[in-house]
């Protein structure tokens, strides 16, 4: 395929908003207990926000006050928070995966940061736009043969010719789509509801690879959607750069209860091969990937992948 396109939204947009909040309620219960077990939805919009899911911790966290803190304190805050089901805490109790589901993991060698051209190159210009503007946004590229053919860049409380210029600073293209609607300044939760887990692509690679669909923001280390898919690609990344090779996808699936995966493999510049030598159970990856040290919330924004985590 010689087109290929990818989008980035910036930490305004309201679904990233929501996936910031419910890392930050992970981040807090998490400092309180590093043993917490959390699985936080998060949606907001219009002066609302709801909160719901199922927690197992020590700690004690304010969520109404944390909330406030990141949204303004002119906002209702409806919680409903309880504790994880007796069934699926046995199976997490021995050590097993908190649900079923298939990850995936993927490297490239096409950039530095072992991700798609076309993600990277938008992400970079969503970054640097934000710098300046940092409000609600998004930005798409589409490349044709590694040449940009069209760019576009959508951000609230811009002007036209002056976002055209500070786009152009930063991206050569054929074609610019600069405010494509119209030059707009009612964002974020204003004008939209966001959703934690909904920009799944985003988080991961962009829409030329696949996903295995599991969300991230939230979630402890037993989500194996999360902790599986970290691994996934730090696997993917090691096997790229040990064996000097193009593109490494690598898939991984877990049975709810089983610390053990029931599949394990990689597909290295189309050669398919068994994954081995890594504990890839739920402890093991933590341990690896040293998850008791990081701060989620960071996790939330810019994507998940190709910056400065364990899991590369």
């Amino acid at each position: 395929m010689s087109k290929k396109t990818a989008e980035f939204c910036s930490p305004g947009h309201p679904d990233k908003i929501c996936d910031f909040i419910a890392d930050s309620i992970l981040d807090a219960y998490l400092e309180g207990d590093k043993e917490s077990r959390v699985a936080i939805e998060v949606m907001g919009g219009h002066k609302l926000i709801t909160i719901n899911g199922e927690v197992t911790s020590y700690a004690k966290v304010d969520i109404e006050k944390l909330v406030k803190e990141i949204v303004g304190e002119n906002y209702k805050i409806i919680s409903k928070i309880v504790a994880q089901s007796p069934e699926i805490a046995r199976g997490v109790d021995v050590g097993g995966a908190g649900d079923q589901g298939i990850m995936k993991g993927y490297a490239t060698s096409e950039t530095i940061e072992f991700l798609p051209k076309e993600y990277v190159l938008a992400r970079d210009l969503c970054k640097k736009i934000y710098e300046v503007y940092p409000c609600d946004g998004k930005t798409q590229v589409t490349i044709d043969n590694d040449k940009v053919k069209t760019v576009v860049a959508s951000f609230q409380n811009t002007k036209n010719e002056e976002l055209l210029k500070l786009v152009k600073s930063f991206i050569k293209a054929d074609e610019y789509l600069i405010n494509p609607a119209g030059e707009w300044f009612f964002g974020g939760f204003d004008a939209d509801t966001g959703l934690s887990g909904r920009k799944l692509v985003i988080d991961n690679y962009g829409p030329e690879i696949p996903i295995g669909g599991g969300s991230f923001s939230g979630k402890d280390y037993t989500k194996v959607d999360r902790s599986g898919a970290y691994m996934a690609r730090k696997i993917a990344v090691e096997i790229l750069q040990k064996r000097g090779a193009k593109e490494v996808s690598t898939k991984l699936a877990y049975a709810i209860g089983k610390s053990e995966p029931v599949m394990a493999v990689a597909l290295v510049d189309g050669v398919e091969e068994p994954i081995t030598g890594y504990d890839l159970s739920p402890r093991g990856i933590r341990e690896y990937l040293k998850l008791d040290k990081v701060k989620f919330a960071e996790t939330s924004v810019w994507g998940h992948y190709g910056r400065d985590f364990e899991w590369k």
